[in-house]
């Protein structure tokens, strides 16, 4: 790992393990390669973090996407320590006036969600849908709209809270929804 460097003043994510090297996202894919699903959980969430340091959240915010597709147990020493990373995504997104390219999440998780494939999709698709809600309730909708075009030409209906809630409650982890609860209520 290289010497890690930050942009000065940028505060570590309190909802993400610390990074003390720069971690880039071709050694956390290395992880996931040669590593169990603890390690490469870890090493994403990880990496997150030197990102967002480095000044990159909207690549932080994939490094996320990462972890939260791992098929993780709710009482598994990592996730116990290191929760699913809605809080970390919040937290960056009320970070937006600060230096680096955020991207739009709200279309970025209406993409993400919509789209899904590949294994534990339909679990990772709700949890995109989880994190469509949370970047709507954080961001402002003028600044960070959702995909109107996509909705229009594809016919796609945005579930509800409450859908997305009941779906990740039968798909996901332990406390997951509890977790989601209180992120949303904060």
């Amino acid at each position: 790992m290289a010497q890690y460097q930050h942009i000065d003043g940028r505060e570590s994510c309190p909802f993400l393990p610390p990074s003390p090297d720069v971690v880039r996202p071709a050694e956390a894919r290395a992880v996931r390669e040669n590593g169990g699903r603890g390690d490469y959980y870890l090493a994403a969430l990880t990496c997150a973090q030197s990102l967002w340091l480095e000044g990159k959240p909207a690549q932080a915010l994939l490094q996320l996407n990462h972890a939260m597709g791992v098929a993780m147990e709710a009482d598994d020493p990592v996730v116990i320590q290191w929760p699913l990373p809605y809080q970390a995504k919040v937290w960056i997104f009320t970070r937006r006036h600060e230096d680096g390219f955020m991207g739009n999440p709200t279309r970025h998780y209406q993409h993400l969600a919509s789209r899904m494939s590949g294994p534990n999709s339909k679990l990772r698709s709700w949890r995109a849908w989880a994190c469509f809600h949370l970047s709507e309730r954080v961001l402002p909708a003028d600044e960070f709209p959702r995909d109107r075009r996509q909705i229009e030409m594809e016919g796609l209906v945005i579930p509800a809270w409450e859908t997305t809630l009941h779906e990740i409650n039968q798909l996901g982890t332990e406390g997951e929804v509890e977790l989601l609860r209180l992120i949303y209520q904060a």
